[in-house]
């Protein structure tokens, strides 16, 4: 199998949020693929695993300690190449960006990829890879357009909903893209009709071997458990409202909700904790590292994934907690969001609820306390169904494959 010298981009590296994107990379290494990893921002010291403090070093970094090299690589190619360095710059930050945030993050990308054209022309890079859709995109398409290299990226989430203002050029510029749910192919096959034939569906690869089953004890106080970064898609409200509905009716639990984020959401949370009088009742640890995490596992009875759909279209995509839950052989319950109902399948694999419904999710919660055997039941059905479509192995094989097929020219 031939495979290209790739330039993988991203905003950070390792980040410990973002472990799926690690393993793919790391995995990716291992199995031959000549992957070098660059980041636009700096580095992301705290919470990384050993593992991802083993390879930390070997990234190529940006960050603001690069303005200077960054401002005068984008002279240089204003010299070099004038005409499509001032198209670049006469379009792109004139994009209908969805808000300021996108707007600053991907005027920024376009000033990286400045450089990164002359990094990959010094380094002798074949291909040119973005992990996520918006900002890392962005400065791919820009040292693409720089230097002839062809480029695809990743579509995975909240970086394609909603579309930034350049998604469906980039789409169209990409020569292949993959995304890591069924639930985009057609999303992103309408942001650009033309592009379709591009876009591949990969999974993510996530390591199950070694996931010792949960007791699952299924007894009073019932042991809840719930995952995510504390932002707009993860309908954390949503799950305080189902515990209070939970406490209303006497039924015995304690829910640990593991996390972090910006202060606003954060006190937002403990906020809606105190007015429903749950502080008895619901645990916050803060972040906790993936490497610790199966402690938690192996203390859980039932795990929640409350996803939303924000009113700006922002989503997830299918929430890697949910297959790491299920590995550990726990009865999950999700609402019907994205790609979700890819793995979680009411009554088959878990219980499926609509998004923003805390009844819903008080009573499947109810449901699967009630019957040990049944919820079991599912979990192990989940637990299959995660083995056999998010196996590292296959998943890997998927994307040496999907590089393999890139076409490799040389720079101009």
């Amino acid at each position: 199998m031939s495979l290209p010298k790739t330039a993988y981009i991203l905003l950070w590296y390792p980040l410990p949020s973002e472990t799926f994107i690690f393993r793919e990379v790391e995995n990716a290494k291992a199995a031959g693929m000549p992957f070098s990893v660059y980041s636009l921002y700096g580095e992301a010291r705290k919470h990384l695993s050993p593992q991802m403090a083993a390879v930390a070093p070997s990234v190529t970094r940006l960050g603001a300690r690069a303005i200077p090299a960054v401002l005068a690589d984008m002279a240089w190619w204003l010299l070099t190449k004038p005409i499509e360095s001032a198209r670049i710059l006469a379009t792109i930050p004139w994009r209908r960006w969805s808000c300021l945030e996108v707007a600053g993050e991907n005027i920024l990308a376009m000033c990286a990829g400045f450089s990164l054209a002359r990094r990959f022309l010094a380094d002798g890079i074949e291909h040119i890879h973005a992990g996520w859709a918006n900002g890392p995109a962005t400065a791919a398409w820009v040292a693409s357009r720089l230097t002839g290299l062809p480029f695809s990226f990743s579509a995975r989430a909240g970086d394609i909903y909603p579309p930034d203002g350049a998604l469906a050029e980039k789409l169209c510029a990409a020569v292949a893209v993959h995304t890591n749910n069924k639930a985009n192919i057609a999303y992103l096959a309408g942001q650009a009709p033309q592009a379709a034939g591009k876009i591949r569906q990969i999974y993510n690869s996530l390591t199950l071997t070694g996931r010792t089953p949960s007791p699952v004890h299924m007894e009073p106080p019932y042991r809840l458990l719930a995952v995510g970064r504390f932002c707009r898609t993860k309908g954390f409200d949503v799950l305080i409202d189902a515990c209070a509905l939970l406490a209303r009716r006497n039924f015995p639990f304690q829910l640990t909700l593991v996390g972090a984020g910006l202060p606003l959401p954060t006190a937002r949370i403990r906020r809606r904790i105190r007015a429903h009088g749950l502080r008895a009742r619901v645990f916050l640890p803060g972040f906790v590292s993936h490497d610790r995490m199966s402690e938690l596992y192996a203390a859980t009875d039932i795990f929640i994934m409350p996803s939303v759909i924000h009113a700006s279209g922002d989503r997830d995509g299918i929430p890697n907690v949910i297959m790491e839950a299920l590995a550990h052989c726990i009865p999950v319950v999700a609402t019907n969001v994205s790609g979700i109902p890819e793995v979680v399948e009411d009554g088959v694999t878990g219980r499926l609820v609509p998004q923003r419904n805390p009844e819903a999710i008080a009573e499947a919660i109810m449901a699967l306390a009630g019957d040990r055997n049944a919820a079991l039941a599912l979990a192990k059905a989940g637990q299959a169904r995660v083995a056999a479509l998010f196996d590292p192995e296959t998943n890997t094989r998927s994307i040496l494959d999907f590089f393999a097929t890139m076409p490799v020219r040389r720079s101009r």
